[in-house]
């Protein structure tokens, strides 16, 4: 049941069509596990505590430094040195203090993941590196979970949902990690506008899926290019084979 406080506060989101009371109960009951606090996982983050989802667990190890700033905009100078998931839990509080936020100050592994995995709705990726995507993929599969991807490279980014309503998984549309995320991020360009965008576009895709308006990008990869303004999707097909994962391996 809302209270009177939270119909007030998404009130814009009750009276849409298709999600009504029903569907705002639905996110404040959902429970999402965000991996990473970054540039994409900023607007992640915000939007949807903004939106009502109930309950959502922050996992990053690392603190705010000075070539954060111009595109993970939870965090200023003045939190520089400073754990990301404290700085991002207080803010985010400040947001929305309807939300039970949840931090863990460590990194996902092929020890750990199964463990958080399981305990919750939706995996969100916001780490846009080589090997995380593909442990996470691994988890969800054998958890039985969706999840949301992201990933950027100087002007453009791209996002699909894997493992979602029987749809493929990451290693259908990239059997090996993508070149482009294979550079460290420090020694790569981009643009600081682009994670808000992908961010803002993950998080949609979370709350359709929480609340069952929409099509998710199920079998489909939607790329952003910022210096065309121009948005194209990429279907791939569902590989069984890549379902048969029953265990994770050390190597992610």
């Amino acid at each position: 049941m809302l209270s009177d406080a939270e119909k007030r506060r998404y009130h814009r989101h009750i009276i849409l069509p298709g999600i009504g009371e029903e569907g705002q109960e639905k996110l404040k009951s959902a429970k999402v596990l965000v991996v990473g606090a970054g540039g994409i996982g900023a607007p992640v983050l915000q939007y949807l505590t903004a939106a009502g989802v109930g309950n959502i667990a922050i996992m990053d190890d690392e603190i705010v430094n000075e070539e954060n700033l111009h595109r993970q905009i939870l965090y200023g100078g003045h939190d520089l040195g400073k754990l990301k998931t404290i700085i991002s839990k207080q803010r985010l509080n400040s947001l929305n203090p309807l939300i039970k936020h949840e931090i863990f100050n460590i990194r996902l592994s092929a020890a750990n993941a199964l463990e958080f995995i399981s305990n919750y709705d939706i995996i969100v990726d916001t780490t846009d590196n080589a090997s995380t995507p593909y442990l996470i993929n691994d988890a969800c599969i054998i958890s039985g979970k969706p999840w949301v991807y992201a990933s950027l490279d100087k002007f453009e980014g791209q996002i699909s949902t894997f493992n979602c309503q029987g749809s493929p998984s990451l290693r259908c549309a990239y059997p090996l990690p993508r070149e482009i995320t294979s550079t460290p991020g420090s020694k790569k360009g981009l643009f600081g506008v682009l994670p808000g965008i992908i961010g803002s576009m993950q998080a949609v895709e979370v709350l359709k899926i929480l609340t069952g308006i929409g099509k998710p990008l199920c079998g489909k990869i939607l790329v952003y290019n910022m210096l065309t303004q121009l948005i194209k999707t990429i279907e791939f097909e569902k590989n069984p084979e890549n379902f048969s994962i029953t265990r994770l391996r050390p190597g992610y």
